[in-house]
């Protein structure tokens, strides 16, 4: 990587970082707290999804101990948590809003043909033009979209959801700000669509997450549902389900934005990198991160 796509990394992760412990202080005034039991029951979970050997390994290339993995679940729990208690009051879903909706989207529901329900987070191994994402994250090399795929991937086993991630992290201009949901696919379509996606979506349970790869490119393709072909109603299984969680995850996703940026609006920041790069003249500044006072 180059010195400014090397700043830039560390800007997102500072950005992260700091949203992380604003996030922590919150929980610290509400009295929020992790228990040692969902703490240590998501370490082994960790463990466990990639196989002690690997796990050891990763800590040793990361250079991080059990105590430290523990501490980031930790975090990453607790942050969660905040947002989650924070926000449940208003995702709520009531029977008009699930009736309202069928109601105006009947069409929506009247499958002309056989159809797969599918959602996607899209990495690319080269900058792009346009990131919608939450987060303004972006792979910028080979190198970096497979790595951030493999996160990914972990992110999704630890329990984080499927359209948080897509908003926050899917280099997919269009559908990343829906959670990655690109709603019903025929299978007219999906007949057209590379042999990769296809076999990612073609006879995967519901539910499941595979990934396609074509030229330095991925694709975590979820498969929420599969439809077969005629109308539907609310008594049809699934369907009123199939509503609500649309309506609440709309809901979450507009409630949580709003959250995280009121809380970061109101929070007193001073970023002394950014500061650092804004004013700098002539070369570019050393990669090691400045320190309030330092030189």
């Amino acid at each position: 990587m180059s010195d400014e796509e090397t700043l830039t990394a560390k800007l997102g992760l500072l950005d992260n970082l700091i949203l992380q412990e604003i996030l922590i202080a919150r929980a610290r005034t509400k009295n929020i707290t992790v228990p040692d039991a969902d703490l240590e029951a998501a370490f082994n979970d960790a463990k466990k999804n990639i196989g002690d050997d690997a796990f050891q390994k990763e800590l040793t290339q990361r250079g991080l101990t059990p105590t430290d993995m523990r501490e980031g679940l930790r975090r990453e729990l607790l942050t969660r948590k905040v947002i989650d208690q924070e926000i449940a009051s208003k995702t709520t879903v009531s029977d008009k809003e699930v009736t309202d909706f069928f109601g105006a989207n009947r069409a929506q529901f009247n499958v002309a043909e056989e159809s797969y329900h599918l959602a996607q987070i899209v990495v690319t191994p080269g900058r792009d033009a346009q990131v919608t994402n939450s987060n303004g994250d972006d792979a910028t090399t080979p190198q970096a979209a497979a790595a951030k795929v493999q996160v990914l991937i972990e992110r999704l086993k630890s329990g984080t959801s499927f359209r948080e991630l897509a908003a926050g992290y899917s280099e997919d201009p269009e559908s990343a700000p829906r959670g990655g949901d690109l709603g019903l696919v025929p299978m007219s379509r999906l007949k057209q669509a590379p042999p990769q996606l296809r076999n990612a979506v073609l006879g995967k349970e519901p539910g499941s997450v595979n990934v396609a790869s074509n030229g330095g490119a991925h694709t975590l393709v979820l498969v929420v549902a599969h439809e077969l072909a005629g109308q539907r109603d609310l008594s049809t299984p699934g369907v009123r389900e199939g509503i609500t969680e649309t309506l609440r995850s709309r809901k979450d996703q507009l409630f949580r934005a709003a959250y995280l940026m009121a809380i970061r609006t109101n929070a007193k920041i001073v970023n002394y990198l950014a500061n650092r790069l804004v004013s700098a003249t002539g070369p570019m500044p050393g990669l090691l991160p400045a320190t309030p006072g330092g030189k």
